[in-house]
């Protein structure tokens, strides 16, 4: 670990080199790089400086207690010697998790794909309280959320919904989402008062940029116009509004409708084809990736899950990190910070262990 501190210290002053240099200040996307790589290096070479100082400090208290024969003053120098053993511990840990790999995508924002899986009604009624809960999420954060897409079903549920967030590191926090969403409770039409089991499919995606991925529109793209089905404005039954975008050369199929504006619905469309395709691209460059997405999104049955909604017991349990609140009500209001500073440490306890 130390002998790549010493290279990432090496190269921070490369960096520092480099961009003192007058010379790069004409290239400006170069200048830009620097930077940013200097913003990312930075945190690490200071606590490592720290560490050095540490270490210095703590050589010359086990001097003193070696060297020095007046015991009150060996008792002083013994509990500074255990301080500054305990920062050292601290420090060494917190090394460790400047030097895991940093996922790309956790400064993006996110294109969120919820769908209603096994369940019927109940399923649907509960899509739209996760849109709800991440709506209230995305509020407490001040984020801001934009409907791309959404397929009602007739009890005010959600057959499906696309929506983007757009804030500060978004994907990072919300990239734990993606799954399956288990409801366990009695439903509003359940006579009997048996509890139900209904899943929702959540899938999470780094929204792209369009320098991520170059579509070339006139022969990758076909672009159909239909009439909206859904409900709306005085003109939205009307008019062909609605826009069907086929990639040609994946398959893939985006819909949108929610928009009156047949130039509207088109760019929401585009924004979701370019997050799915960049997801695609990502997941068939690395294997393992494709895999975590596969069992993200999985059938929709309830038997897969990541998160489980126990109404009776007012209970949520993420049976990733075997975590229980007992909390519901204010997690359905946007009260996911627990669970997501939870995940984040497991990922990195994960990801510790891999290095």
């Amino acid at each position: 670990m130390f002998e790549k501190l010493k290279g990432i210290e090496a190269k921070y002053a490369d960096v520092e080199k480099s961009l003192g240099d007058p010379a790069q200040i004409s290239n400006q996307h170069r200048l830009m790089e620097l930077a940013k790589m200097h913003a990312e290096l930075s945190p690490i070479v200071s606590a490592y400086q720290k560490y050095r100082q540490l270490e210095s400090a703590l050589a010359d208290v086990r001097f003193m207690i070696e060297s020095e024969t007046d015991a009150e003053i060996v008792g002083l120098a013994q509990e500074e010697l255990d301080s500054l053993t305990a920062q050292e511990e601290e420090l060494t840990e917190e090394l460790k998790l400047l030097l895991i790999p940093k996922d790309p995508n956790d400064e993006k924002n996110v294109i969120i794909e919820i769908r209603a899986g096994t369940g019927g009604e109940e399923a649907g009624l509960f899509a739209a309280e996760l849109f709800r809960m991440y709506t209230r999420y995305a509020e407490r954060q001040d984020w801001k959320l934009e409907l791309l897409n959404a397929n009602a079903t007739g009890l005010k549920g959600l057959k499906e919904v696309v929506f983007s967030i757009e804030g500060t590191r978004a994907y990072s926090q919300l990239k734990y989402e993606g799954g399956i969403h288990r409801v366990q409770r009695i439903p509003a039409t359940e006579a009997s008062g048996r509890i139900h089991t209904s899943a929702v499919t959540v899938a999470v995606l780094p929204e792209a940029e369009e320098l991520d991925l170059a579509i070339d529109e006139a022969t990758e793209l076909r672009i159909d116009t239909y009439r909206s089905s859904g409900p709306g404005g005085q003109s939205v039954n009307t008019t062909d509004s609605a826009i069907r975008i086929t990639h040609l050369p994946t398959g893939l199929i985006v819909t949108c409708q929610d928009e009156k504006s047949q130039h509207k619905n088109r760019s929401k469309a585009m924004k979701i084809l370019r997050a799915r395709l960049q997801e695609r691209k990502q997941a068939e460059l690395n294997s393992e990736r494709a895999e975590t997405r596969r069992s993200m999104v999985g059938s929709g049955d309830r038997s897969e899950k990541i998160r489980t909604y126990n109404f009776p017991q007012s209970r949520v349990t993420d049976h990733r990190i075997q975590f229980s609140n007992y909390q519901l009500d204010a997690v359905l209001d946007g009260n996911l910070t627990t669970f997501i500073e939870r995940l984040t440490t497991a990922d990195q306890a994960e990801k510790l262990k891999e290095a």
